[in-house]
C-alpha cells in the first residue's frame, strides 16, 4: 500500500496544483470568488480522480504488495503477479536479467570445473615424483636425508590438503558409505602419520574395540584423521606425550575421542577454530599452520553426516570428537 501510494504522489501533486490554479485564476482576474458551477465541476473531476485511483489499485495491488516486500524477492519461487502490462514488463525484464545471470553463471561454473580439473591434474603429476624421491631416500639413514624426508612428508600432506579441498564441491559424486571398521582405519592414520610421531617423539595409544565398526566415506574419514593427528601431534607440549585415541558408543552413536596434551587452544578462539584459514594465537606460533585443517574437517563430517566435537583449555591439552549415527546416509 505504501508503494502504491510514493508511486503516485507525483500524480496527486500535480492535481492539487491543478485545483489550486482554478480559483487562482478567478482571483487575479478580478472575478473573486469563483462561481459554483466551477466548484461543481472540482468536485467531479476529485470524484473521477478518486475512482481512478481505486480502479489501478485494485489493478496493481497484487504488484505493489508483492514488490512493497524486498524479502520475498530472495525466494525461488518469486514470481510478479498481475495481467497489467506493467507487470509483463517487470516480468520481461526479470526473464531478461535471469537469462543474462545463467549464462553468466554457466560460464563461471565452466571456469571453476577447468580449474579444478587442472589442480587435480597437477597434484597427481606432483605425487609420482615425490614418492620416487621417498623411496630412494628411505634407503639412506644420512641425518640430512631424515631431514629431506620430513620436508617431503610436509609436501604430501601439503598436496593431499589442495586435492581434498578441490574435491569437497564435489562431495557427492566422490564418496562412497559403507560399513568401516573403526579400529583398522585409525590404525591405518597413525601408520601414514608415524614418522611424523617419531621425529616429535610423541606416542600414539589406542583404545578401540576390534569389532566396532562405523557408517562412513573410509577414504574421507582417512583424510579427516590425519588433520587431527596432525594438529594433536603439532600442538603437543612435548617429547615424551601422548595422544590418545579411544572409541566407545554414546545411546544409538559411536564416538571416535582423540585427545593429546599439548598446549591447547586459548578460550577466546574456540568458537572460531572451525573458520577457513583462521589459525588463531596457537597457531601463529607455528609457521605450518594454514587454518584449514579443521575448517575442511568440519565440512566434510558434515557431508557424511557426522558431528564434530572441541573441548580445550590452554595448556591443559585438546579433544576432538567425531560422532558417527548408524547407518546414516547423505
Amino acid at each position: 500500500m505504501s508503494l502504491f501510494w510514493k508511486d503516485h504522489r507525483p500524480l496527486l501533486l500535480f492535481y492539487m496544483a491543478q485545483m489550486l490554479l482554478v480559483p487562482a485564476l478567478y482571483w487575479l482576474s478580478g472575478e473573486g470568488r469563483p462561481p459554483g458551477i466551477v466548484l461543481y465541476g472540482m468536485a467531479i473531476s476529485f470524484a473521477v480522480l478518486l475512482l481512478y485511483l481505486l480502479f489501478r489499485y485494485w489493478q496493481q495491488s497484487a504488484l505493489y504488495n508483492s514488490l512493497d516486500n524486498p524479502s520475498s524477492a530472495a525466494d525461488d519461487s518469486f514470481e510478479i503477479p498481475g495481467d497489467s502490462a506493467l507487470a509483463e514488463a517487470f516480468r520481461e525484464v526479470l526473464r531478461s536479467k535471469e537469462r543474462t545471470y545463467e549464462q553468466q553463471l554457466h560460464a563461471y561454473q565452466s571456469k571453476m570445473d577447468r580449474h579444478i580439473e587442472f589442480m587435480n591434474r597437477w597434484v597427481h603429476q606432483m605425487k609420482t615424483p615425490l614418492s620416487v624421491m621417498q623411496l630412494t631416500i628411505r634407503e639412506l639413514e644420512d641425518e640430512q636425508m631424515r631431514s629431506l624426508q620430513e620436508e617431503l612428508d610436509r609436501i604430501r600432506k601439503g598436496l593431499e590438503m589442495v586435492l581434498y579441498t578441490s574435491r569437497l564441491d564435489r562431495f557427492s559424486e566422490d564418496f562412497r558409505v559403507e560399513t568401516t571398521n573403526l579400529l583398522r582405519v585409525v590404525g591405518e592414520s597413525v601408520a601414514e602419520n608415524r614418522r611424523l610421531f617419531i621425529r616429535k617423539g610423541i606416542a600414539a595409544k589406542l583404545h578401540i574395540g576390534e569389532s566396532l565398526e562405523v557408517y562412513t566415506d573410509r577414504k574421507w574419514l582417512l583424510f579427516m584423521l590425519g588433520q587431527i593427528l596432525t594438529n594433536a601431534v603439532n600442538y603437543s607440549a612435548g617429547k615424551g606425550d601422548s595422544v590418545f585415541i579411544a572409541a566407545f558408543r554414546q545411546g544409538n552413536a559411536t564416538v571416535l575421542e582423540i585427545t593429546d596434551q599439548g598446549i591447547g587452544i586459548a578460550r577466546e578462539d574456540l568458537k572460531r577454530v572451525f573458520n577457513p584459514y583462521y589459525t588463531g594465537q596457537r597457531g601463529r606460533q607455528y609457521h605450518e599452520s594454514t587454518g584449514m585443517g579443521l575448517y575442511l574437517v568440519k565440512e566434510i563430517a558434515g557431508k557424511l553426516g557426522h558431528a564434530v566435537e572441541l573441548e580445550s583449555e590452554a595448556g591443559t591439552g585438546t579433544t576432538v570428537r567425531i560422532l558417527f549415527q548408524p547407518g546414516q546416509r547423505t
